[in-house]
């Protein structure tokens, strides 16, 4: 697809200085790399090319307009473009104090900038000499996990997927990251979750040992019912205790009764059935 025309769509046909770099993206990526390895369309990777141009120019670039032009998912779109910057050498330039700003968390800066120069000493001081010249700390991944981490742990509300955005990274790098800061810088970025043993919880045994009812009798205290008129609350249960007594002797007293008027009707039943048999020879003995 024309790269003018993907640019008159996302409304930044005026600069055609971003447009011919863009163009220029396109075609380095064509010569460096097979884009449809990565699964990347044509269109997809034009529509790339003018954000990655765009925001290199600092020029505003609608990305989910450019989303909807590209024919992806926001996800694969995202992976794509990651892959994209890869492969094309480019890095964003995250800035602190731009972050600050548009995030509205000014007073982050200091904390940032005091937890990336640690994190820097420390990972430095854990590796060998021979590899501490290679390492690489101006990717915006390390800025952006500093400043959400700072911001978390100043309870600040910072959208984590905005950052991973901004920094053109994966979550999983993203997520690597961050665990290697807690990890090493645990007391600049970390937030300490205090966990009590239960062993070790009284549970206001002071309040309890306070009030002389609550006492056991051995420990020097006395009954409730001692002394003072109890409570209404404990009338109450009194007076439910003692209708459900009442209630199960009642019914004791029913079933006993029913027994026994049951055992008499068969004691009766036997004796008639016993009369009886004994009136028949006496009746045949006076017919012969």
């Amino acid at each position: 697809m024309d790269m003018s025309l993907i640019a008159r769509k996302l409304g930044i046909s005026d600069s055609k200085l971003l447009t011919r770099k863009a163009a220029e993206l396109r075609r380095l990526a064509d010569i460096q790399f097979d884009s449809s390895i990565i699964g990347v369309g044509e269109t997809c990777k034009a529509v790339i090319c003018l954000e990655i141009a765009a925001s290199r120019m600092e020029v505003m670039f609608d990305r989910q307009l450019a989303i909807k032009l590209s024919g992806v998912s926001e996800k694969a779109y995202n992976r794509s473009f990651n892959s994209m910057q890869n492969g094309l050498g480019v890095k964003n330039k995250l800035d602190i104090k731009a972050l600050a700003i548009q995030f509205g968390c000014v007073r982050l800066i200091p904390f940032v900038h005091r937890g990336l120069s640690l994190y820097k000493d420390r990972f430095l001081a854990s590796l060998p000499p021979s590899r501490r010249s290679s390492t690489d700390f101006s990717r915006p991944v390390f800025t952006a996990v500093a400043f959400y981490l700072c911001a978390k742990k100043q309870k600040l509300k910072v959208d984590k997927f905005k950052l991973i955005e901004l920094a053109g990274t994966s979550e999983t790098e993203y997520s690597n990251v961050s665990t290697s800061m807690l990890d090493l810088c645990f007391d600049a970025f970390g937030i300490s979750r205090e966990k009590k043993d239960s062993k070790q919880i009284k549970g206001n045994r002071e309040l309890i040992d306070a009030l002389p009812e609550k006492r056991r009798l051995e420990d020097g205290g006395y009954s409730s019912s001692d002394g003072e008129e109890p409570s209404a609350y404990k009338k109450r249960k009194q007076m439910e205790k003692c209708d459900q007594d009442e209630w199960k002797s009642a019914v004791l007293k029913s079933n006993k009764r029913s027994n026994s008027e049951a055992a008499a009707k068969i004691n009766k039943s036997k004796q008639t059935t016993l009369d009886f048999l004994k009136r028949v020879p006496e009746t045949t003995a006076d017919a012969s």
